[in-house]
């Protein structure tokens, strides 16, 4: 028992202890079990406590932290997010905090969870049990914004009317659905570990003006977003596994959704695997890959990104010793106003990569109050990249606009594969430059390796390009400035 207690994030808590047996939890997968696991935490609140799950499937409605306490799920403990459609309940109502215009609805609003931490300070949920989304939506309506610039990808162009209010519902049909299984705004001191998340909704963790946050050695298999950090500061991200493949796996965005412009600082993930196998097939092992297009119509997702929502900007974020496999590449964008910089990429490997395996992009959607301005990408390192399988459409892509390039950026050590067979591509594609941003937003790359365009600064120190044939170029460079390239080899 001591040995235990010193894994305890807040030993502290260990001096209470709360079974939600005792306050009539079943367990059963048919009782509604919100209200006496809501007990245990209300009581386990007033002066700290841990809250035990013990061994069983227990049906929930939302669920609210509260500070000073430590929800353990034991293993064989699932929380089961229940149905309103059979379950003969709903979720919590989303919360008004004023006209939300500069982000879709999943990101406004963060009662309508399984599990909601609003102002919440020194909390921990920890595993081995986990939660099963059974009863949550993936759905939601997106931003209401006049300009409606970039609001989808472009991928999505050919989808009808119909088609897209099937994924992205009006509000009033929310009410009483939940969308996240664990939702944190504005909380400090929080530790999640050692849970699996299945289902986990429009998110499976949403974490938006937190600071001080550590989430380590999740399995999360979902169906849309797994780990959404926005508007963050102090999180780290250990040794999670994230497979998604109709959304990203792991994002870092700095949205409007707090009402004020937040830059995501001093972010770290690493240890981490990414993916886009066939839902639920991460976690029962068999990694099937029958599905081929996700929602967008472009092919699986799975990947680490930095956007698509950047308002507030990013600095200081490390993304190290990741692996990537059947996903998207990294993608680091700011298309609505913000600075991202320093910002360091190393030891990652990735196969089957599904679109390219690097995409930096400048764009002037600008998605936010009059006198958003078009942001800034410099100071980006990205050093011994691993990837194979690579899709021969897309090459690694950094993509500024006139006026506006990426600045300071470092290639080193960096091994890409394609798969090859690309055909020429006789026109340069067009800026786009409020268009929603995406690897194949400009089509076939007009090289097969990388192509940059608009750079200020490049610095490229080891870059080996192979592909068994293609028409394209291995590089082409379009209004870039300052490049010192050594070390480039392969079939270039």
């Amino acid at each position: 028992m001591v040995a235990a207690l010193l894994l305890l994030p807040f030993p502290a808590h260990a001096a209470r202890r709360f079974d939600v047996r005792t306050f009539g939890a079943r367990g059963d997968d048919r009782t509604i079990d919100t209200q006496a696991i809501q007990q245990a935490i209300d009581h386990a609140g007033h002066g700290g406590g841990i809250v035990i799950v013990p061994r069983g499937r227990y049906r929930c409605f939302t669920l609210r932290l509260v500070s000073n306490v430590t929800l353990v799920l034991e293993e064989g403990a699932t929380i089961v997010a229940a149905d309103p459609a059979t379950d003969g309940g709903r979720y919590a109502l989303p919360e008004d905090r004023g006209e939300q215009l500069y982000q879709d609805f999943g990101h406004s609003h963060w009662h309508n969870s399984l599990i909601v931490g609003d102002g919440v300070r020194r909390v921990a949920i920890l595993g081995p049990g986990g939660i099963d989304g059974a009863g949550l939506t993936r759905d939601g309506p997106g931003a209401r914004w006049r300009k409606q610039a970039g609001e989808r990808p472009l991928s999505m162009r050919q989808m009808t009317a119909a088609e897209i209010a099937a994924l992205e519902p009006d509000a009033a049909r929310m009410n009483g659905l939940g969308n996240k299984a664990i939702a944190l705004v504005d909380a400090r001191d929080v530790r999640i570990e050692g849970l699996s998340i299945r289902k986990g909704g429009h998110f499976a963790i949403l974490a938006t003006g937190c600071s001080d946050l550590t989430l380590r050695n999740l399995t999360i298999d979902t169906d849309r977003d797994g780990i959404d950090l926005d508007c963050v500061s102090r999180v780290l991200v250990e040794g999670c596994r994230v497979n998604s493949p109709n959304d990203d796996a792991i994002v870092v965005k700095s949205s409007f959704a707090l009402g004020r412009v937040i830059a995501s600082e001093d972010v770290t993930i690493r240890d981490c695997d990414v993916s886009g196998f066939d839902l639920g097939t991460m976690i029962d092992g068999t990694r099937r890959r029958t599905q081929q297009i996700a929602p967008d119509r472009d092919r699986v997702t799975g990947r680490i990104k930095l956007g698509t929502e950047s308002n507030g900007g990013y600095r200081r974020i490390r993304i190290e010793r990741c692996r990537f496999t059947r996903s998207r590449g990294v993608a680091l964008e700011t298309v609505d106003g913000g600075v991202m910089e320093d910002v360091i990429v190393r030891d990652v490997t990735m196969d089957e990569v599904t679109t390219a395996p690097l995409f930096l992009r400048i764009g002037d959607r600008r998605r936010g109050p009059a006198g958003t301005g078009t942001g800034t990408i410099r100071g980006v390192v990205i050093e011994g990249l691993r990837a194979s399988g690579i899709d021969p459409r897309f090459a690694a892509t950094l993509a500024g606009l006139p006026g506006h390039p990426i600045e300071d950026v470092t290639l080193r050590d960096i091994r890409l594969t394609y798969l090859g067979g690309g055909a020429a591509v006789k026109v340069d594609p067009p800026e786009l430059a409020d268009a929603y941003p995406e690897p194949s937003m400009f089509g076939p790359t007009p090289a097969w390796g990388l192509w940059c365009r608009h750079v200020r600064g490049l610095r490229i120190d080891g870059l080996h390009l192979a592909s068994p044939g293609d028409a394209r170029p291995a590089t082409k460079f379009d209004d870039v400035t300052d490049a010192k390239v050594t070390k480039l080899t392969g079939n270039v």
